[in-house]
């Protein structure tokens, strides 16, 4: 997949002493969607807006909220995490993804 007509923010985002490093994309119907690697370790984000997290490769574990179970990615998977909301990451090998946010 690729995008096109974007704008890309070439200030890196940095998180948990570069463990987990993203690039900002601007779209022109005003979305913006991130996308960047993590590198294997735990990690717990803090939701704003809700998000889409699409995973391209890796293996993980996702405790989302109001779920039990944690979910089990092997490769691909996408998943929601509600707005004002936490998630926690359980990094078993380098992760690429795209994160969606709305608007």
């Amino acid at each position: 997949m690729e995008f096109k007509n974007v704008t890309v923010v070439k200030k890196a985002n940095i998180y948990f002493d570069g463990k987990v490093v993203s690039y900002t994309v601007k779209f022109e119907d005003g979305t913006t969607k991130t996308l960047g690697c993590m590198q294997v370790g735990d990690y717990t984000f803090n939701t704003g807006s809700a998000e889409v997290m699409e995973f391209l490769s890796g293996e993980l574990s996702v405790e989302l909220p109001n779920q039990k179970e944690p979910l089990i990615i092997h490769s691909q998977a996408t998943f929601e995490v509600p707005a004002n909301s936490s998630f926690t990451l359980h990094v078993k090998s380098i992760a690429d993804y795209c994160c969606s946010y709305a608007k």
